[in-house]
């Protein structure tokens, strides 16, 4: 479709140990892919999962560079395997920026729709639909816990799973931000509807503007995938379709960049 101002993909150790707001236990549907451990690098990504006490750490590979970087202390008996540069290149992904400092962990225990859902007009839903590049996911993670939402929600499938990539994007966002995949999203966006929320729906085509289309109270803001946008059936399930007013120079948004974009303006809107 490729509208302008659409919402499309293109796309720690420590003194004070700090844990997720909101991040429950258990969950609808795991979205994990098996049960093996999660390799995170970088220092923010690495950092925030050390700080993270729902994190259970295997081992750190790291430079004393890399440890150095860090905000803390690790305890005494954390499990570290000191490295070269070139020994952690070989851990990640090619030419994926370590830092000095691969993790080994558990993903994160799976979060229930219904623990997030708090209402609070101030802290706005974000709900995704078939976005799959993790750098993407990552970044809107990022957007969305700086601008205080309460979760994201997307597909078990159809989304990336959790990974270094996706945590190096969301440059520690995803040990603070409440990650809820479900089975079907067309009936998480009903669960979302009977707990008060506006949903609105990010298309290019549509001819009300965001912040025309923004409620005062709880809202929900709901982005497709590049390409095709959000699925009709999504569309469906949405109380508003908007755009951003975007130049007619740019004919479109990377998905990270509209959700940013979409997420301040609904943190400054006028609410009762």
């Amino acid at each position: 479709m490729g509208n302008r101002g659409d919402s499309r993909e293109s796309g720690q150790p420590g003194r004070a140990l700090r844990g997720r707001a909101g991040r429950m236990k258990n969950g609808r549907g795991s979205g994990r892919a098996g049960s093996g451990a999660v390799r995170l690098w970088g220092r923010h990504a690495v950092e925030a999962a050390l700080k993270n006490p729902d994190r259970h750490h295997r081992k750190l590979w790291a430079t004393r560079e890399g440890v150095e970087s860090l905000d803390g202390e690790l305890p005494a008996d954390f499990a570290v395997e000191w490295a070269q540069p070139a020994d952690l290149a070989r851990l990640v992904a090619r030419d994926a920026p370590h830092q000095g400092l691969v993790l080994e962990c558990e993903p994160l225990d799976d979060v229930f729709l219904a623990d997030v859902l708090d209402g609070d007009a101030a802290r706005p839903l974000v709900v995704l639909d078939q976005v799959t590049d993790p750098h993407n996911v990552g970044a809107i993670m990022r957007s969305a816990a700086a601008f205080n939402a309460c979760a994201i929600v997307t597909q078990d499938r159809h989304a990336p799973p959790e990974s270094g990539t996706l945590a190096k994007s969301a440059s520690g966002a995803l040990e603070v931000l409440p990650w809820v995949r479900v089975v079907n999203l067309a009936r998480a966006l009903e669960e979302i509807a009977d707990a008060g929320y506006w949903r609105v729906g990010l298309d290019g085509a549509a001819e009300t503007t965001l912040a025309e289309a923004l409620p005062t109270g709880p809202v929900a803001l709901v982005l497709g995938a590049e390409g095709d946008g959000m699925r009709h059936n999504i569309v469906q399930h949405c109380d508003a379709i908007a755009r951003l007013p975007i130049s007619e120079a740019m004919e479109s948004l990377n998905v990270s960049n509209a959700a940013a974009v979409a997420l301040y303006a609904a943190a400054t809107r006028e609410m009762l």
